[in-house]
């Protein structure tokens, strides 16, 4: 719980601390009998400069937080994935060709949710999404070929530095993210179909 955050300029806990996908620490009240705290002390560890401020990077990043706040939902440390999202949110602000950023980035997670693509027979013909494997054939209706399954083995094969060798138009993006989507719905029983989806795409294609 954070207190006074809107009415003193002098408060140590500032709105702008607060900011989706902020990388802050924090000090709190710890009390046993109670399972909510309140904020004793917050200090940025990581100042942004352009992720709140770029309206294209700000859609982006109000997107991707509300799947984060629907995929992640453990309470033990994980610094694993921890130092995904730090590095990648940093990288995301200081680069300038970040128009595939989120389909690599949902790509990667799945990694640390546990369900990322099982790349040892990456040359077969078609993926199944139910699986997460690559098959020879098409088996169901949750199989991917064409473009989508092309875009899928470009970005399996690549890192962030790399990214921007790959060129889509928005068509394309918007189809592998709706393949991306359906890929998490269907490993994480608890996922829905982000609010904000359609904004997103409204602005940033």
């Amino acid at each position: 719980m954070v207190r006074g955050v809107l009415k003193s300029k002098k408060s140590n806990t500032k709105v702008a601390y607060f900011q989706l996908l902020s990388q802050i620490q924090v000090v709190f009240n710890y009390t046993k009998t109670r399972s909510l705290y309140t904020l004793k002390e917050v200090k940025t560890t990581a100042i942004y400069t352009s992720l709140h401020s770029h309206i294209l990077k700000s859609s982006v990043v109000m997107f991707l937080s509300e799947i984060l706040a629907t995929t992640l939902q453990e309470e033990e440390k994980n610094e694993a994935l921890y130092s995904y999202l730090e590095t990648t949110l940093l990288w995301f602000d200081a680069d300038k060709e970040y128009a595939n950023f989120h389909l690599l980035f949902l790509l990667k997670l799945t990694k640390y949710l546990g369900f990322y693509p099982d790349v040892s027979q990456i040359n077969f013909s078609y993926f199944n999404l139910e699986d997460g494997s690559f098959q020879t054939k098409e088996y169901g209706r949750y199989s991917i070929s064409g473009e989508n399954l092309i875009l899928l083995k470009e970005l399996l094969g690549i890192k962030f530095d790399a990214l921007h060798t790959i060129k889509i138009n928005a068509q394309k993006r918007q189809s592998f993210l709706n393949m991306i989507l359906l890929y998490f719905e269907l490993h994480l029983g608890s996922f829905r179909t982000p609010k904000s989806l359609q904004i997103f795409n409204q602005v940033f294609n």
